[in-house]
């Protein structure tokens, strides 16, 4: 085998491993937003859920919310979320409003437009199959 053979399958190889190892790390930083976020059982208080497909689903504590997420670096872009329009006295509808955010451990914090806090999730426990 000539020399220049054996460097074009080298560089090949490298080239090769540099991009499935990133294309792991895009993968993870993933599955770290997907999950339930807020307790979805708890009345007037909001939830998220973060799917695989790069869909959400969720609550503000009164309408529900539906719409696309997406890792950008180390922060979760929220696409533009869809809501019903119910009217519910004393509930707080932040959520709505959210168009990124950040997770600290089990800490999900949420930011508005401006780049303000708005509120936080916490994670929610993955079940275990039966």
């Amino acid at each position: 085998m000539s020399t220049h053979l054996a460097r074009r399958i080298l560089v090949a190889v490298a080239a090769a491993s540099v991009a499935v190892a990133l294309s792991g790390c895009g993968a993870s930083a993933g599955s770290a937003a997907t999950g339930v976020w807020g307790d979805p059982g708890a009345a007037r208080t909001p939830s998220l859920e973060l799917h695989e497909d790069r869909s959400l689903s969720g609550t503000d504590g009164c309408n529900r919310l539906v719409g696309t997420w997406k890792m950008s670096g180390d922060r979760i872009e929220f696409g533009p979320l869809a809501s019903t329009l119910m009217a519910c006295e004393g509930v707080d509808t932040w959520l709505g409003s959210a168009t990124a955010a950040t997770i600290d451990g089990s800490t999900m914090t949420l930011t508005d437009q401006g780049g303000k806090k708005i509120g936080t999730l916490e994670r929610q426990p993955t079940s275990s199959p039966s």
